[in-house]
């Protein structure tokens, strides 16, 4: 199980918590966080495995090697903002950390994610699904207008050591966002490519 903290939060949920803290010395003991604001809820855990994953969503973002809990959040957050499942891989940030948890701002409840994936594996299921695999990469890729309209993974590393060769070479392609930066942040560079994926399938 894990904790969902304050009002906000706990109300993003459909079901109810297994359990609710709301007296105060209560909160205290449970909470996180310096100066508990509001209730804390249980819940138990919401990922689904890879092969659900793939049969919910047509667009997945995969993050591999994401160990900042914040950047993970907030991808959870965009990914539920625009349709898109989520994939984590191993030695990626907790999803259940109390960080990544509110840094997806009740997003947990509502988007697709599978956690613990082994990503070549992983890429290697969704090709056989039908999904095409495409690797956010610094330099050199494909403008973000080439990602496909039907389904797709993509692919996103860390800031700083990015994705390996051999995850980057055994996507379908890989996608460059343009900048005057150095070099993007994961959570902005993925919500900015999830963005541009969403709006060219909207009606």
């Amino acid at each position: 199980m894990f904790l969902a903290e304050g009002e906000d939060l706990v109300s993003e949920s459909s079901e109810p918590p297994r359990y609710l803290f709301i007296e105060t010395e209560d909160v205290r003991k449970i909470s996180t966080l310096t100066t508990p604001t509001g209730p804390v809820g249980v819940f138990p855990f919401l990922d689904v495995g890879a092969a659900e994953l793939l049969r919910s969503r047509d667009r997945i973002v995969a993050l591999h090697g994401l160990q900042d809990p914040g950047n993970v959040g907030t991808i959870i957050r965009a990914a539920h903002a625009f349709g898109a499942g989520v994939a984590l891989s191993r030695r990626s940030a907790d999803l259940y950390n109390p960080k990544t948890v509110r840094a997806t701002m009740g997003s947990i409840f509502h988007a697709p994610i599978a956690r613990e994936i082994e990503t070549a594996g992983f890429l290697e299921e969704a090709s056989a699904d039908g999904f095409t695999t495409i690797a956010a990469v610094p330099e050199a890729g494909e403008p973000a207008k080439s990602l496909p309209d039907g389904k797709f993974v993509l692919v996103v590393g860390a800031e700083g050591s990015g994705l390996p060769e051999g995850v980057v070479s055994a996507c379908d392609g890989v996608v460059t966002i343009p900048s005057q930066a150095a070099s993007l942040n994961a959570a902005v560079a993925a919500s900015i490519l999830l963005y541009e994926a969403y709006m060219r399938v909207l009606p």
